[in-house]
C-alpha cells in the first residue's frame, strides 16, 4: 500500500526513546537533517522499529508551519531548512513547495502567510514540524 502523503523523506533510525504513552523516534534522514517522530509504543512494536532501521518519515502539507530565519528562539525540535522553488496561491490558502537538502517538501499554508513572510521563489524559509505530526513507514 502506498501512502497518499507527498512529503516523504527516507533516512535511518539513529535512536528510540521509548514511553508509556509515546516513543521518540530519532530518524537521521538521507539529506543529513534529523527529525524525532513522536509515536505510540504499539507502533514501535508492530513495525519492528529499531536503530539502524530505515524509514520514510511522513508529514501532511498541512502540517507543515513555516518561519524565515532565524528561528533559534522556537522550542521545536524539527527545523527543516531549505528555499522556496515555487508558490502556488488560491483565495485563502497557498501551496509552497520548498527543496531541502535530500529532498522536497510541500506545505499548505494560508495565503496571508506568504505575504506576511514575504515568500517569494528562492528565499530561504525554514520547515516547522511537531514531533506528533510525523508518521513513519519502513520501507520495503
Amino acid at each position: 500500500m502506498s501512502p497518499s502523503t507527498r512529503n516523504q523523506l527516507p533516512g535511518t533510525i539513529t535512536c528510540i526513546t521509548p514511553g508509556e504513552i509515546m516513543a521518540l523516534v530519532d530518524v537521521h534522514l538521507t539529506g543529513g537533517q534529523d527529525l524525532t517522530a513522536a509515536i505510540t509504543p504499539s507502533a514501535v512494536e508492530e513495525l519492528g522499529l529499531a536503530e539502524g532501521t530505515t524509514v520514510n518519515a511522513l508529514v501532511t502539507a498541512t502540517h507543515i508551519s513555516l518561519a524565515t530565519p532565524p528561528v533559534e528562539e522556537l522550542p521545536l525540535h524539527n527545523r527543516l531548512p531549505g528555499k522556496v522553488t515555487g508558490i502556488a496561491t488560491g483565495g485563502a490558502m497557498a501551496s509552497v513547495k520548498i527543496a531541502v537538502e535530500g529532498g522536497a517538501l510541500t506545505a499548505a499554508v494560508t495565503r496571508d502567510a506568504t505575504t506576511d513572510l514575504a515568500l517569494t521563489l528562492g528565499v530561504p524559509v525554514v520547515a516547522l514540524v511537531e514531533a506528533t505530526e510525523v508518521a513513519l513507514t519502513t520501507t520495503t
